[in-house]
């Protein structure tokens, strides 16, 4: 938990819930911390409470015990890597865990970094015949070098409103929705603020949804889908982690029954495409015309209570101590079936 990107704070809230949902009788939890510059800290219990990461870094000399990366696989068994973000959901920690010979639950080091690349994302998602939004790379130094022709592209082949957003990034940090042409250099700099390109994205008129997909006895299954219904004009970071800024409804409210099953079977598509593994949330928007778009493939999901992950495992009769002990034990039957990496 904790780690090096932009989404820390939430790393910590999800690998807080983790180790406190953790059935004792099976596991023994071994709270591992990773702090801005990558080190790893064993935490005692007084530390895991703490509210932020900053709380618990001006305390890990004089509390905590440090772990070096070599030494990791004579204190654990098995990973539950709950670190989101760049150098933890992107195939960093991934690869790591590969050469220490640790097995992990979520999706392997490929599947892992196109898990946090938008843009590559929806050119395979393409290439597999799944919908995604209309959108345009634009490369830092092109932007710099002549705006005004990236503004004319941008109006020709998106329009507006649109959306700027780094391609790396997650929990909507770094987006703008930019309605007019006079928006269009805040939100690129905004994005560019995390990453060397942004990725414009056209605006979707309809309803947001997301769904998680386990892996289990061979196939892929999606649990229930959920209608996200955001108090601001798109899902923002606070939307995602404020209280009572967000409205989630599952099962749907407003999408029918057999809409449903096609959005899962576009989730489970989606999944397979990218090659994920164990579990993954598909996020996408249902169109007023019909249509199916997946947005937002991600190769984990935030594990905080009130996430799309617990929600949905409660619709289908499953504690949070069921859910989470389901997914290590698939995700050791899947490295214990890999030849190579995952």
């Amino acid at each position: 938990m904790g780690g090096m990107s932009s989404e820390r704070e939430v790393s910590l809230n999800s690998g807080r819930n983790v180790y406190d949902n953790l059935d004792r009788d099976a596991y023994e939890p071994f709270p591992v911390f990773m702090d801005a510059k990558g080190q790893l800290w064993v935490l005692p219990w007084q530390l895991i409470s703490q509210n932020t990461t900053k709380d618990i870094t001006e305390r890990l000399e004089s509390e905590a015990r440090r772990v070096f990366y070599e030494g990791l696989r004579d204190e654990i068994d098995f990973a539950f890597i709950s670190l989101h973000g760049k150098f933890g959901e992107d195939g960093c920690v991934q690869g790591l865990l590969e050469l220490l010979r640790i097995p992990y639950t979520g999706a392997g080091v490929l599947a892992s970094a196109l898990g946090m690349d938008k843009h590559i994302q929806q050119m395979i998602l393409k290439s597999e015949g799944l919908k995604t939004p209309g959108s345009v790379l634009v490369q830092e130094k092109e932007w710099r070098e002549d705006s005004e022709a990236i503004t004319r592209k941008i109006l020709e082949t998106i329009g507006f409103p649109c959306f700027t957003k780094p391609p790396r990034e997650g929990s909507s940090i770094g987006v703008t929705h930019v309605r007019n042409e006079a928006e269009l250099s805040a939100g690129m700099e905004a994005a560019l603020t995390w990453d060397r390109a942004v990725l414009v994205e056209e605006f979707l008129d309809g309803i947001e949804f997301s769904t998680i997909i386990v892996e289990e006895d061979g196939g892929c299954r999606a649990l229930e889908v959920t209608e996200i219904e955001p108090q601001s004009d798109y899902f923002t970071y606070d939307d995602k982690y404020m209280p009572g800024r967000c409205r989630k409804f599952t099962p749907p409210k407003n999408i029918s029954t057999d809409v449903v099953k096609k959005i899962k079977a576009e989730a489970i598509g989606a999944f397979r495409a990218l090659g994920f593994r164990s579990y993954g949330r598909i996020d996408g928007f249902y169109l007023k015309d019909g249509r199916i778009l997946i947005t937002d493939p991600n190769s984990a999901s935030g594990m905080a209570p009130s996430s799309f992950f617990f929600e949905q495992a409660a619709h289908g009769g499953m504690l949070p101590s069921m859910i989470l002990g389901s997914l290590i034990e698939n995700a050791r039957i899947i490295h214990q079936g890999k030849k190579g990496p995952l």
